[in-house]
């Protein structure tokens, strides 16, 4: 298999009241690709969540579980979740969500993107190729603007910049400095795939195949996704600022 070549491989899962569903897409996952191991972040969760990962741990030494006692956002669990797997000294570290709109069967194809050199592959769903299914058109509007407004402001390629099936080298994450990273929200996802491409590094995406969750609850809303926007516009404000002074700097010692 493919990541052989690049090392050893880690999907982060994070989690929070997915007990309908943890299972079934670890599962699915380590059905689709036995040699990559799993590190689950559990928020403290209400429903049992934590208590369902202990127990496929327990059964399967390529399962693992991190407990984190309040619900801090996702990149706050996500950047643990890293941390942990850099000190664990996986040479490869990928994150999927837990609700099944990530399909298991399609991470050969960021993986073989991987080997192919790109420093982060990201699973996409506004590429050639990639596809969404159950969202209301109100959701999809809400995707595609949001993404084309942070190709517009952050001056950057990615089509979808918010997903969250992704891979990112060792090298990538060590370069990037997870102790810097601030973002704890969804806007989390946008921050990584930015800071990537800031540091001269190569950013792929590959089209999958977004399943809208069937069982459980959502964590995004238009109020999540109305933060992430601030966010965004402050960075990009921040960076435009920046590139002017610097081009004023520079005609002024021409």
């Amino acid at each position: 298999m493919t990541q052989n070549l690049l090392g050893r491989t880690v999907m982060v899962v994070p989690t929070y009241n997915e007990a309908s569903n943890l299972a079934w897409i670890v599962e699915r996952l380590r059905k689709a690709q036995p040699e990559v191991h799993v590190l689950v972040v559990d928020d403290g969760s209400p429903d049992g969540t934590g208590k369902i990962a202990d127990e496929l741990a327990e059964s399967d030494d390529h399962v693992h579980v991190l407990h984190r006692t309040e619900k801090a956002g996702l990149g706050a669990a996500y950047v643990h979740g890293f941390k942990v797997a850099l000190a664990q000294g996986y040479d490869v570290i990928g994150e999927m969500d837990a609700d099944g709109s990530h399909q298991p069967e399609q991470l050969q194809r960021l993986i073989d993107a991987l080997a192919e050199g790109a420093d982060l592959v990201i699973g996409s769903r506004w590429v050639r190729g990639g596809s969404i299914v159950n969202w209301p058109k109100s959701r999809e509007a809400l995707s595609r603007g949001g993404n084309l407004y942070v190709r517009l402001l952050l001056g950057i390629r990615v089509k979808d910049a918010t997903a969250g099936f992704r891979l990112f080298r060792r090298s990538t994450l060590e370069t990037i400095d997870l102790d810097t990273v601030r973002s704890t929200g969804y806007v989390f996802q946008t921050d990584m795939a930015y800071r990537t491409l800031s540091h001269g590094m190569s950013v792929v995406e590959v089209p999958i195949d977004f399943i809208e969750r069937q069982r459980g609850d959502s964590k995004m809303s238009k109020d999540v996704a109305t933060e992430s926007l601030k966010l965004i516009t402050r960075w990009g404000l921040a960076e435009r600022r920046d590139r002017l002074r610097r081009r004023f700097s520079g005609s002024r010692h021409a």
